[in-house]
């Protein structure tokens, strides 16, 4: 399921329950304090469920797949590279600060192999900072 119907489904789930408890409460206060008690002690266990989930039950992010550097000087990263140089003497500035995080987020890298072919040439499967393939 995707992140997007998961909030969707969350917020829906959150209405319904404010719509029930508010409907038990105009019928019969009682009756709401232990709804909501029992409503409440429901949603602390799910959200415990999911912060365990997440912390513990994603698994790790695998290796980059497909990363090849076949060129003389070449380079070739499965995710973002900061800086980079394959000249003698080049070095190359030193890399901006990082902008906004755009999809997916940086240093994931994206579907695919990298391949990095020619002499000289820098491949990333992320974002790119700053890069020189020359001599100074």
């Amino acid at each position: 399921m995707s992140p997007k119907a998961l909030l969707w489904t969350g917020v829906g789930l959150c209405v319904a329950g404010a719509v029930t408890l508010v409907v038990v409460a105009v019928v019969d206060v009682g009756k709401a304090d232990q709804t909501a008690s029992v409503i409440g002690g429901i949603v602390g266990l799910a959200g415990l469920a999911l912060a365990l989930y997440a912390q513990f039950g994603t698994a790790p992010a695998a290796a980059a797949q497909g990363v090849a550097a076949a060129g003389e000087r070449s380079i070739a990263a499965g995710g973002n590279i900061g800086s980079a140089s394959t000249g003698d003497a080049a070095t190359p500035a030193p890399a901006p600060s990082p902008a906004p995080p755009a999809s997916p987020a940086p240093g994931t890298p994206r579907p695919g192999g990298v391949q990095a072919s020619g002499d000289r040439s820098i491949a990333a499967g992320g974002d790119i900072g700053s890069a020189s393939t020359g001599d100074a």
